[in-house]
């Protein structure tokens, strides 16, 4: 709308109008800051005692809790993102022009910045049907071939997406055996298990992400996890500046002002502390719409394989079926004129205009896992701060909207 025509709606508002609003229903998103109250108290003392820079007793706080919490002896960086984390790591590992880098294809364009940053190639690997997560048997065929052909990455990002930790051992033992390193995106997934072990610390080097949509924020946020005390102590460097440890500013190599605020970092300690039932709540979430629709035999759910614990950071369902394409484009216009959001799942890499002809390992020709779970895959609503009485009003226009995408599509055929 244009400004006149805001100007005019505004001098002709109308008590029907405002009768007409008041009656429009809240809108529910996706995934909203879930703030506890504890959070407070760690940013009123950073106020109180004037640490108001990117130092201060909330960052090494916020750093010792997080590395108490993950275990295995890791050590945590807390930076500005998840995206400026991982180009600390990628550094970390040498990556450089010249390099290629092995990413999920399906994944947040965050995962692929810092390997252009670097100068590297991103290079595309799909996915496996179910969990939309890196397919294992895919992992090794392309490091097979890559290493026949001398084109093996330097490393591997492998990203727990929505939560669901990637069967990540076979691929560890896969980058070994190759000599690539293996790098954990962790940005979605913190609170998940493996096996037994706390997501971002089943690879030598992992990132976290704290924005304001993810399970746990510091409003933007990340942190670099590692048991490499070397590359740490480096990766620090850089993240401050690169300033030599002198009296004047004295810098040998480039850096960064990555660091996090040590304000943020007070709001990080106190979402740290209710982190386990955040978790809970996006699972109750997401069995609250699986129960919902258990009679619907056309949806397909992220799933859970035995030995793993996802944060269900957001409930995903897939369309099946004919004409499925259709049906998930009606679901999404459905829900957002009754002021729902939800949203497709990532739109894959390989797709995007900008790494149009960018390398891409896929399944069989013509089998493109992770096309089809963008093309049919909806997002729905998974905040832990989510009422029941939003969710019964999710559920009730998403089964409308299902029903009627169903009619649509039978009218089609």
């Amino acid at each position: 709308m244009s400004l006149l025509g805001q100007s005019s709606v505004n001098h002709n508002f109308t008590h029907a109008d405002a009768t007409s609003r008041a009656r429009e229903p809240e809108r529910v998103y996706l995934s909203v800051p879930h703030m506890s109250g504890l959070e407070q108290a760690y940013v009123s003392d950073a106020f109180a005692t004037n640490w108001l820079s990117s130092v201060g007793p909330n960052l090494d706080g916020f750093e010792s809790e997080m590395a108490a919490r993950l275990g295995h002896d890791v050590r945590t960086l807390a930076v500005a993102s998840g995206t400026a984390a991982l180009h600390l790591v990628l550094r970390a590992l040498d990556v450089g022009p010249g390099d290629r880098v092995a990413v999920s294809t399906l994944t947040f364009a965050g995962s692929v910045w810092p390997i252009l940053y670097l100068g590297a190639t991103p290079v595309f690997l799909d996915s496996e049907s179910r969990s939309g997560n890196l397919d294992p048997a895919l992992v090794e065929d392309y490091l097979a071939r890559a290493a026949r052909d001398g084109t093996l990455p330097k490393a591997l990002v492998v990203v727990h997406l929505y939560g669901q930790h990637a069967d990540v051992d076979p691929i560890a033992d896969a980058c070994r055996r190759h000599g690539v390193a293996l790098v954990e995106d962790a940005a979605e997934s913190l609170g998940a298990t493996y096996r037994g072990r706390q997501t971002g610390t089943t690879a030598e080097y992992a990132i976290l992400s704290f924005n304001g949509n993810k399970i746990i924020t510091t409003t933007g946020g990340g942190m670099v996890v590692t048991r490499d005390a070397v590359a740490m102590a480096r990766m620090r460097k850089w993240a401050n500046q690169s300033r030599e440890p002198a009296v004047e500013y004295v810098h040998r190599e480039v850096g960064y002002n990555y660091r996090m605020s040590n304000v943020l970092a007070g709001i990080g300690r106190g979402q740290l502390r209710v982190l386990d039932q955040r978790v809970q709540r996006r699972r109750e979430v997401h069995q609250i719409y699986r129960n919902a629709f258990a009679d619907v035999a056309e949806l397909q759910w992220m799933p859970e394989p035995q030995g793993m614990r996802s944060t269900r950071w957001l409930t995903c369902l897939v369309l099946q079926g004919e004409g499925a394409v259709q049906r998930r484009d009606h679901v999404l216009r459905s829900l957002e004129r009754h002021s729902i959001e939800a949203r497709p799942v990532w739109k894959p890499m390989h797709l995007q205009p900008l790494f149009e002809g960018a390398p891409y390992f896929a399944h069989a020709e013509g089998d493109d896992v992770a096309a089809r779970l963008f093309e049919a895959g909806v997002c729905l609503p998974s905040g832990s701060n989510l009422s029941d009485e939003q969710l019964d009003r999710v559920v009730d226009h998403l089964r409308r909207a299902l029903q009627r995408a169903e009619v649509l599509g039978a009218a089609a055929v």
